[in-house]
This record gives structure tokens, C-alpha cells and sequence, in this order.
């Protein structure tokens, strides 16, 4: 989940703009530092500034703080999901797993590490009839919630100018349901719970989105195709994670009265199964392995506050994503 789509290597005027152009044009607004949408100048960037931070996440982070937290992530059998488990145990945490079935890889994990790990099985984020027995499953209270499941569509949809043209609705009202409806669902589910929170301390709710949510960002990942060349769209991906983003922002809103954090995170390119169609720009645009990913993630989420709430932050610079 929270993948970039397009990954088109960059326009010849951006890949060639200078650090310094980009950085006025782009990075400051309002006294608002943003991320570039360009991601092959992005990483060229992080190289050329020498950015530790984004090239080595283990220079600044430090999981310290997720030692005895329960922390509850959806999806996290396989991926992304998977590796924040494997790092919140490793911190003295305690992983809760909430989806539609485990995995081998997960459940092999967890009985290695006994008593570290919930497994939650039975449980889609688009169904809501089954929203009462995974919070009835969930237990204690919650430190953190990390809503990590995703569906991504892989077949390129356009509506067919200069080319054959593809588009499914259903898959595309299937994306929106599972990144955009679903955290809403499962955020929903566990407050009326009361389960976001733990010793008198309101949990933070984490949302993992895509920088492919981003408007503004299209008319640069998203360019307009040359004669004879396909549109890849990818309509549905894009719809899902704008709908997920306002859903955030309104979800913020109004869980401010109860004190309770809303982090959106574009988690960065990383290295998966959901990534594999785009393996050959994995290298110009800076794709990371999932738990480097991972750590790129609950570093931000252990800096996330009510300062930041209801924004979405890039995991690979730290910068807001502009709507």
C-alpha cells in the first residue's frame, strides 16, 4: 500500500532543474516545507544534499519508545505491514494483526516470538458487519493504530486517447473501499470501542496513504502522454488515496475533541510484491527494502502529534505532501 503510481522517470526540465531552483520553486510555501513531486529529482536530491536522514532512516530513528505499546496494524500479513510487526516486537512492543487471514511468514514470526503478537483473522476492512468482533478481539486498549491495508489495481486504465483504452469500475470502487472507506471503518469500530486509548492516554491514528493522492502532484507524475505513447491512469489508485486523504482530514477534525492524533503517511517507494511492475525504476528513484520502510514509518509516527495531525507527510524526506 501508499505506492507512487506513475513512476515515469522524470521530465527532462525537472531531472535537469537544479537543486537550488527546486528547492525555492518548490520546498517552501507559507513558510511550509514541501516534498518535490518529482521522485527521480527527489532521491537526486537527497544524494546531492547528502540528506541522511531519507539515504539511512537508522541515523535518526530510534524505536525505543514503541517498547511495551500495543500497537495495532491492518494488513500486516505480508509486505510493508509485515515488517512493522517485526520492528515493533523488536522494540519490546506488542503487534496487533487485524485482516482477512494471517500468512506463513506471520505466523511463523509470531511463534517465535510468543506473547508478542495478536493475530486477528476474519476481518475485511470493507465489510462492516464484521467490525464488532475485531474490536471485541482487540483486547486492551491501543497505543497506536496503523491502518497498513491496501489494494492496488495493476492494470494501467485510460480512457483510450491514442490507444485502446481500459477501465474497470469495479476494481476502482474496490480501491476506494479498502484504502479510503476501510481506515475510516476500522478507526470508527475502536473508538466507539474505547479502544484508542491505554492508561488514560489517547492512541494516535496512523493512516498509510500515497503521495498518489496528491492533485497537484499528477500534473507532474501524471503527465500528459506524447503521440502514440499509452496513459498509464490508474484511475482508481488515485481516487482511492485523494478520498482517503479528505477522509483523513475530516477524521482529524473531529477527533481533536478527544485529543487523538491523525497521521497521514505516503511511506515512500519500497521494495514489494505491490511494486514489482515498476522494478526497473526501483534504483533511479531511491525504492527501499520494507523494513526500511517500516522504520521510515514509525519514525514518523512517533513524532506525530496534534502539531502535525490531519497532514500528510512523505516518510522519505519528512516534508508535507500538498493536496
Amino acid at each position: 500500500s501508499g505506492i507512487a503510481d506513475a513512476h515515469l522517470p522524470a521530465s527532462p526540465t525537472m531531472a535537469d532543474t537544479t537543486v537550488k531552483e527546486q528547492t525555492s520553486r518548490e520546498l517552501e510555501r507559507n513558510g511550509v516545507k514541501y516534498s518535490m513531486a518529482d521522485q527521480v529529482a527527489r532521491f537526486a536530491n537527497a544524494k546531492a544534499t547528502n540528506d541522511t536522514s531519507y539515504l539511512d532512516i537508522t541515523t535518526v530513528y530510534n524505536g525505543s519508545d514503541l517498547k511495551d505499546k500495543r500497537v495495532l496494524i491492518t494488513g500486516a500479513e505480508q509486505g510493508l505491514g509485515l515488517e512493522l510487526v517485526k520492528e515493533i516486537v523488536s522494540q519490546g512492543g506488542h503487534a496487533v494483526q487485524v485482516g482477512r487471514a494471517s500468512s506463513k511468514d506471520l505466523d511463523d514470526f509470531a511463534a517465535a516470538n510468543p506473547g508478542t503478537v495478536t493475530i486477528i483473522s476474519g476481518i475485511d476492512v470493507t465489510k462492516t458487519e464484521v467490525m464488532d468482533k475485531m474490536v471485541a478481539e482487540v483486547g486492551d486498549g491501543l497505543d497506536i493504530l496503523i491502518n497498513c491495508a491496501g489494494y492496488f489495481y495493476g492494470p494501467a486504465e485510460s480512457v483510450g486517447v491514442g490507444c485502446e483504452g481500459h477501465m474497470n469500475y469495479v476494481h476502482q470502487m474496490l480501491q476506494i473501499d479498502v484504502c479510503a472507506v476501510g481506515p475510516l471503518r476500522i478507526t470508527h469500530a475502536l473508538y466507539k470501542g474505547g479502544k484508542l486509548e491505554r492508561n488514560g492516554k489517547p492512541a494516535k491514528v496512523i493512516i498509510i496513504t500515497s503521495q498518489a493522492g496528491s492533485c497537484e502532484w499528477r500534473f507532474t507524475q501524471n503527465p500528459t502522454p506524447k503521440p502514440g505513447e499509452e496513459f498509464h491512469g490508474n484511475y482508481g489508485h488515485h481516487m482511492s488515496r485523494a478520498a482517503c486523504n479528505i477522509m483523513g482530514v475530516i477524521l482529524s477534525q473531529e477527533l481533536k475533541a478527544a485529543n487523538i492524533s491523525v497521521q497521514m503517511l505516503h511511506p515512500g517507494f519500497n521494495r514489494t510484491a505491490m511494486t514489482q511492475k515498476y522494478a526497473h525504476i526501483w534504483d533511479i528513484e531511491g525504492a527501499v527494502e520494507p523494513h526500511i520502510g517500516a522504520k521510515r514509518v514509525l519514525y514518523q509516527t512517533l513524532k506525530a502529534d496534534m502539531s502535525t495531525t490531519g497532514t500528510v507527510i512523505n516518510c522519505e524526506d519528512g516534508l508535507r505532501i500538498p493536496w
